[in-house]
């Protein structure tokens, strides 16, 4: 207190048990609040000291508690941090996603109560076997909201048949963006044939007359990002079609309108460029889970949250801390 160390005497009282039956012969009284068995420091202080070492890991949790003034070593520290008991039963609507320990290589898998907003659970690897195990010994699960990932529809159809799953809107949009992209990509040739006519008719023309802007002048990157936009789509039917596709497509999904997806993906199987066409094709593969996403609000966003704030987490620990510490960290932090 105050910078100064303080020693507490505590004295308590010590019972004797007379049955010869009971293996216990001596008993200590308890401190409430204050003391517990085997402990080697108070309550309050082992409950300062999880704290630390929760926040910060092991070494530098012992830097932290040097300066405090506090007993702790990293070993001692990482020792209280333990993970709490997940509960028994899943959550009603659940999220589901995976996150990488090294990317390209080994990937974990995040479990998000998506109603309270907190983390329920962290297994070791994204595999359908350890999520439909996981399922199936904490069942309850009611709404689960994953994104395009097989392994998590396999395992949701084999362990929680009877849960409705949600296919996240971001990740659809992610896909549709994906596939114009590689519509633009196969079609360059096009876009260099438009490059090189405007470039002959820019010699053999004289300049037009400019006349005045008929509104307020705009910012650069807008007007040049529409001049673009409209060159693509002089350039190439095929970019023309993607483009009213992908707008279609994209208002479908930002009001909700589930009922409009059959007739979408019918339109662009007739149509469409390939890239176009292969997104369709895997939207009817996941049709009943897609067309949830687009009708319900439920979606992974809180789960992309807690994604985040796991890669921060696991950063901060340099790949050096097992993977029971990590979990330990992601499921005690708020």
């Amino acid at each position: 207190m105050g910078s100064r160390r303080v020693i507490v005497r505590l004295s308590v009282r010590r019972y004797f048990c007379d049955r010869k039956s009971c293996s216990r012969k001596t008993f200590v009284e308890q401190v409430q609040g204050l003391s517990e068995r085997h402990r080697r420091s108070s309550t309050g202080l082992t409950g300062w000291l999880r704290s630390i070492a929760i926040e910060l890991g092991g070494r530098p949790a012992a830097r932290l508690c040097r300066r405090l003034r506090l007993v702790a070593g990293r070993t001692r520290l990482l020792r209280l941090s333990t993970a709490p008991t997940v509960p028994d039963r899943a959550p009603r609507v659940m999220g589901v996603d995976e996150f990488a320990f090294r990317k390209g290589c080994t990937y974990g898998t995040v479990l998000v109560d998506v109603e309270a907003g907190r983390v329920v659970d962290v297994l070791p690897d994204r595999t359908s076997e350890t999520f439909a195990a996981w399922l199936t010994e904490h069942p309850g699960a009611e709404i689960i909201c994953r994104d395009r990932a097989t392994a998590y529809t396999k395992a949701v159809k084999e362990a929680a048949p009877h849960a409705l799953e949600v296919a996240d809107r971001w990740h659809l949009l992610q896909n549709l963006s994906a596939a114009v992209e590689k519509t633009c990509h196969q079609h360059r040739d096009c876009l260099r044939k438009r490059a090189e006519e405007e470039t002959v008719t820019e010699v053999l023309e004289p300049p037009p007359m400019l006349l005045p802007p008929q509104e307020l002048p705009r910012t650069q990157v807008i007007e040049r990002t529409r001049h673009r936009y409209e060159d693509i789509r002089l350039a190439c039917p095929d970019i023309t079609r993607a483009c009213d596709l992908a707008r279609a497509c994209a208002d479908m999904v930002r009001h909700q309108r589930g009922y409009l997806l059959l007739e979408w993906i019918r339109q662009a199987e007739q149509d469409a460029p390939k890239p176009m066409k292969g997104f369709a094709s895997f939207l009817r593969q996941d049709f009943d889970a897609v067309t949830v996403g687009l009708t319900l609000l439920w979606s992974s966003g809180v789960v992309e949250g807690h994604v985040i704030r796991l890669k921060k987490l696991k950063r901060a620990m340099y790949g050096r801390a097992s993977f029971e510490l990590l979990r330990a960290r992601i499921l005690t932090r708020p």
